[in-house]
């Protein structure tokens, strides 16, 4: 599950089993109908899953949640979540997912991010406003 930036500072929220072709579709343009017309985009956060229905859950839960929720999930204030508003989705939790919360480190690039623990794909490496220079399926 990934939260990018649009270039108009709305996020955009989706899930994904491969993050480098995803990010590159959607610096091409070949994303969503949201980032296509909010190129570039930045990549801001994500979480690892061992399933693909774990993220896409995670995925549609984040989606419903507000703006303000959002930005403490992407800083890392965990302790605002549960004062922020609910949303329903978030009623049905997520407890029992197996998953892992990696956000990505400032040594490729992304300062303003205040969790590490996983490393970034190589090909992510660098400036992700251009397609990476190699892809791996």
């Amino acid at each position: 599950m990934y939260i990018l930036k649009c270039s108009d500072g709305s996020y955009y929220t989706g899930s994904t089993n491969n993050i480098e072709l995803r990010l590159a579709q959607h610096q091409a343009g070949e994303g969503s109908n949201h980032t296509r017309k909010r190129l570039p985009v930045e990549l801001l956060y994500i979480e690892e899953y061992q399933r693909i229905d774990e993220a896409f859950f995670r995925e549609k839960q984040v989606q419903g949640w507000s703006r303000k929720k959002k930005e403490a999930l992407i800083n890392g204030a965990f302790e605002s979540l549960r004062h922020l508003s609910v949303a329903y989705r978030d009623k049905r939790g997520f407890e029992n997912l197996s998953h892992q919360r990696c956000p990505l480190p400032e040594t490729h690039g992304f300062e303003n991010l205040s969790r590490r623990s996983c490393p970034l794909p190589e090909a992510l490496e660098g400036n992700t406003t251009q397609k990476p220079k190699e892809i791996r399926q």
